[in-house]
């Protein structure tokens, strides 16, 4: 069981023996819309290859943020998944290339983002803005 975040999203995926089939939140894979949030959720296993057929079953509890950054936090915790999966069942070497090539595709893949927002501060309507000076 792995879990990664993005800002708030929090993403959380267990992968047992099966057949191959991917749920989010109960709902199977082909049912998610519209095709390109899909891909996105996709890219670990396109990236891996389709050589590498693996017999898992991926359940993925995502909660939290925005769809986008819970999106980000599913792809989070599969790549990583698959990694310590090539590194326990496979082989270690195996697993470093796997790791190289999430790397060189998308480094956010593999590596969170501390990214949050800047709390407001007294003097002005934002983190950075203040008020206007006036000498009149």
């Amino acid at each position: 069981m792995f879990w990664k975040k993005k800002k708030n999203a929090i993403a959380i995926t267990t992968a047992k023996k099966g057949s191959g089939k991917i749920k989010i939140n109960g709902v199977p894979i082909n049912l998610v819309h519209p095709l390109d949030i899909k891909n996105k959720i996709l890219e670990p296993f396109f990236i891996l290859g389709s050589n590498e057929r693996l017999n898992l079953n991926f359940d993925i509890f995502s909660k939290g943020g925005g769809k986008v950054s819970q999106i980000y936090a599913i792809r989070q915790s599969i790549s990583k998944c698959l990694v310590f999966y090539y590194y326990k069942y496979i082989s270690a070497s195996k697993s470093n290339l796997l790791k190289i090539k999430y790397l060189t595709y998308d480094k956010k893949l593999l590596i969170s983002d501390v990214s949050r927002i800047e709390p407001k501060k007294y003097g002005g309507l934002g983190a950075r803005a203040r008020f206007q000076k006036s000498y009149r």
